[in-house]
């Protein structure tokens, strides 16, 4: 089954990340399904693009049981961060408007591509949290860009000690737009949605280019740096630590915290 479903119609793309059963997470094969989407979209030329997931949880971040099975997790690491950060990069430069509908847990690099939309609505039950240093990894997916947004101390407060923020406590800090409750979450979509379609492009589109180039005109620089720093991690003895203590649920003990 397709990890990632695509529908266009009446100018807006949806794209559904449709791994429900393991958390949509993102493997490579769900990052280059969820590139061609973003792609489909630009060429499909919408003005709204709708992130959405089916189940449970927005995405868990990266399925860190493919890094632990890699025969070569830097390469691994290295080819994911790599489609996502362009897939991330599209939809900063896009023209479309990008809306992400977050339901359940948003974690590691689903924080990040919940919040590479230009506007994040939340349901009550979500929960947001970085949690890459956990892993004994740096964190990518654009969540750098987060310092622009939350403030440089916020957003090291969530990568150095991954506390879960609800969703109003996201909204709080700048990185959620709206909160809903649950059952209401896809009418207050539609609702942003219709808002959207009935605007004004041209006034959207120049809008979104000058808040994006003021707010963050470093993003593709940051963006490479990501990958190069998770790489480095992935492949050191704190992030095959990690990985492997995740997959096995137990506490890791990372060689490092015993300098």
């Amino acid at each position: 089954m397709n990890p990632v479903r695509y529908e266009f119609g009446a100018g807006a793309s949806r794209i559904t990340l449709a791994a429900p059963g393991r958390g949509n997470s993102l493997d490579p094969e769900t990052a280059e399904e969820l590139q061609g989407a973003v792609r489909r979209a630009r060429h499909d030329d919408a003005r709204v693009v709708v992130l959405r997931s089916e189940g449970r949880a927005f995405s868990v971040g990266g399925d860190v049981g493919s890094f632990a099975a890699a025969d070569d997790r830097e390469r691994l690491v290295d080819d994911l961060a790599e489609t996502l950060h362009r897939t991330i990069s599209d939809l900063h430069r896009m023209d479309a408007v990008v809306l992400s509908v977050v339901q359940g847990v948003a974690a590691g690099a689903g924080v990040a591509l919940a919040a590479a939309a230009d506007v994040v609505l939340a349901g009550e039950s979500a929960r947001f949290t970085l949690a890459y240093t956990k892993l004994g990894l740096s964190p990518d997916g654009g969540s750098s860009l987060l310092t622009a947004s939350l403030g440089l101390h916020r957003a090291l407060h969530l990568a150095l000690l991954n506390p879960v923020l609800s969703a109003e406590q996201a909204q709080a800090a700048g990185l959620v737009a709206e909160v809903h409750p649950d059952a209401d979450l896809e009418a207050a979509a539609d609702r942003v949605l219709a808002q959207l379609l009935a605007g004004s492009r041209t006034a959207q589109v120049a809008a979104k280019r000058l808040l994006r180039e003021v707010a963050v005109p470093w993003a593709e620089g940051a963006l490479r740096r990501e990958t190069l720093s998770i790489r480095a991690c992935a492949d050191g003895a704190d992030g095959r630590e990690g990985v492997d203590a995740f997959v096995a649920k137990r506490p890791p003990t990372f060689p490092s915290a015993a300098r």
